[in-house]
């Protein structure tokens, strides 16, 4: 992070443009203010929930974001020059990706992915996984030079219940909580059994996976709107450390901060 005093380390309000929500808060080096969320398409009352934001915050002051959702970031957009006649500095089109890589196509991976990676290395220090949790759940890796390896992308949770009722004929929509059995006795204990015990399976083998390439275990964060529901057995049985809410936003902060420091 810098090493400026505080007075002069510029305030961000950061944002996360996601698949089904915007996420914002306001960010000063370390300190994150609670962060905020908006659904994709309920999106009337952005603009004043941003200016209700921007305005206690004092100068310097930026609005900086990370998208992988063009129709979400062009209405973040509006509703910040409208709200606060600012434009939106957007990690990878107005701000270098935060996190040196191996991928072949750096940019083509999502900026939140490398965005909670670079946040992730940064207060660690050694090799990690990044598990966000969210609309798809990517697994991914940062060695212990800092640099972004890769992962994998499954299926979101909720996505898994969308895709199990719409596709079949018979199987209910159903609310996903932590099982309190093991054998599903109904169809609707079955699938709530088989996306949670399933998620936290493929996990566990992905984060193996990587441990053997890295040669030792790596602090495994989590992240997204279904951490708290898959992560906390995860953090019991050892295999993650923490959850951190706002991990994405602290990234994007970090990735206009590296551009102060050039």
């Amino acid at each position: 992070m810098m090493d400026d005093t505080p007075e002069q380390v510029p305030h961000v309000l950061a944002c996360d443009v996601g698949n089904s929500a915007i996420h914002f808060a306001w960010v000063h080096g370390e300190t994150v203010t609670s962060m905020q969320s908006m659904r994709v398409g309920e999106l009337a009352g952005l603009g004043a929930a941003l200016a209700n934001v921007w305005q206690q915050m004092p100068a310097p002051k930026t609005l900086a974001a990370c998208s992988v959702n063009a129709a979400g970031l062009k209405a973040l957009e509006a509703a910040a020059m409208d709200a606060a006649r600012q434009s939106v500095r957007v990690v990878g089109r107005d701000l270098p990706l935060p996190i040196d890589t191996e991928l072949p196509q750096p940019a083509s991976a999502g900026a939140d992915r490398l965005c909670a990676a670079v946040a992730a290395f940064d207060r660690l220090g050694t090799a990690c996984v990044v598990i966000d949790l969210g609309t798809a759940i990517t697994v991914d890796c940062v060695s212990d030079a800092g640099v972004f390896l890769g992962g994998a992308i499954l299926p979101g949770l909720r996505m898994g219940v969308t895709g199990l009722h719409r596709e079949t004929a018979l199987l209910p929509e159903v609310e996903l909580s932590e099982p309190d059995w093991v054998f599903g006795k109904s169809t609707s204990q079955a699938i709530v059994g088989g996306l949670v015990f399933g998620t936290r399976g493929a996990v566990k083998e992905l984060v193996e996976s990587y441990a053997t390439e890295l040669g030792h275990w790596p602090t495994v964060i989590l992240t997204g709107g279904d951490a708290a529901l898959i992560g906390g057995k995860l953090i019991d049985d050892g295999i993650a450390q923490a959850i951190v809410d706002d991990l994405v936003l602290r990234g994007v902060a970090m990735a206009y901060y590296r551009t102060l420091l050039k």
